[in-house]
């Protein structure tokens, strides 16, 4: 079967949506999928098997600035690559974000399977309710990487949604780096409010002498932020870092720490830190604490409270005993969230979502066939 997965982000711009998508494609492949990824690139593609629909325009949503590529330029070079391609199902990240995805559900051209990814309060659902849940009603099978990115597509667009997860490729952590003598915080995000970075920056000044930041990624708050802390020798701004750099800090780090405020739906990057043996300390919103059980598999601390951060930074930095335990409830958890798990499940609904496709009459050698029928059989062959 032909599949065309389409990413309303860049490709070329670090986020966990796009990770998400690379590695889904990557374990589809090697479960004999036909997939071919269409989405903006702003430079070179990252992978094989990607078309791109050109640059991205920074675009500010859900408290961020996304990657999108809303102008009619990309919405061309989609309609295009649909038409050359002629993919038997597609797989949409985001649907409803402005650009690639919402252009390919309102062509809809063959069956659709739409994953939501965000979490919180969305403008474009609330002020154009009325065309996105039109749009939506295209959509095949909806999935949600969590409880909460269901809850929030549920209430805007109405409907039913297959609660999956986000999935990891867990041989890309195997440790091979040694892990750093001095005691090491890292952080990797944007650099802005929803993040919480300040948070941490704050926390430091109850650390003690020997600990050291690194803060990864740019944003908005970025320069404030340095100028602020240019005092302080211990906090290292390393910039946005490749993938393979980010692999290597969280094999190195002493802990990871995710300080965030809110709009994380699942925080895909805590289980990356998890499968690189790296204690995780966390904020308790709903998405993390979920994720980690209630604290089990990584150390909580009050969102936007830099005191107790410092305090639970400080057990995660001294208290060995007690890291030792969580990281190894951590590995357990994290063998959950198999990438290859995901690409199982997500045939599954493949398969549904061609079962249900409405019957279309098409014209072939003088006899008529339905779309159902014609992809079922296409599937079979695959």
């Amino acid at each position: 079967m032909r599949i065309g997965m389409i990413s309303p982000y860049s490709l070329t711009v670090p986020g966990g949506v796009q990770n998400q998508i690379l590695g889904l494609a990557r374990a589809l492949r090697n479960k004999g999928v036909d997939v071919r990824i269409l989405a903006p690139c702003d430079g070179p593609p990252p992978d094989t098997g990607i078309t791109p629909l050109g640059n991205s325009l920074p675009t500010a949503t859900n408290g961020s600035i996304a990657p999108l590529a809303p102008d009619p330029s990309a919405q061309l070079r989609v309609i295009r690559a649909l038409r050359d391609e002629r993919f038997e199902l597609l797989h949409v990240h985001e649907p409803l974000a402005p650009g690639p995805t919402l252009t390919a559900v309102v062509l809809k051209q063959s069956p659709i399977v739409a994953t939501f990814h965000r979490a919180g309060p969305s403008k474009t659902y609330e002020f154009f309710n009325r065309q996105v849940r039109w749009a939506a009603k295209r959509i095949d099978v909806n999935c949600a990487v969590s409880e909460e990115a269901a809850a929030t597509a549920r209430e805007a667009l109405g409907g039913n949604y297959e609660v999956l997860f986000n999935g990891i490729e867990l041989d890309r952590y195997v440790s091979t780096t040694r892990r750093e003598n001095t005691r090491t915080i890292f952080f990797l995000g944007r650099h802005e409010p929803r993040k919480g970075l300040e948070v941490l920056i704050r926390a430091m000044q109850f650390l003690p002498d020997e600990t050291r930041l690194w803060i990864a990624s740019d944003g908005p708050d970025t320069s404030r932020l340095q100028k602020a802390t240019e005092d302080d020798r211990r906090i290292e701004w390393l910039g946005r870092i490749s993938e393979e750099e980010k692999v290597s800090r969280l094999q190195k780090a002493s802990v990871f720490c995710a300080p965030s405020l809110g709009g994380e739906s699942f925080g895909i990057v805590l289980l990356e830190a998890m499968a690189s043996k790296t204690l995780v300390v966390a904020s308790d919103i709903p998405g993390y604490s979920k994720l980690t059980r209630g604290g089990q598999d990584a150390l909580l601390f009050k969102s936007g409270d830099s005191t107790a951060l410092s305090r639970v930074l400080q057990m995660a930095l001294y208290d060995l005993g007690a890291s030792k335990t969580i990281v190894e409830s951590a590995m357990l958890r994290v063998h959950q969230f198999s990438m290859d798990e995901l690409a199982e499940r997500y045939i599954k609904i493949y398969k549904k979502a061609v079962s249900q496709t409405p019957i279309i009459p098409l014209a072939k050698g003088g006899q008529f066939f339905s779309q159902r029928a014609l992809y079922a059989k296409n599937f079979k062959k695959k």
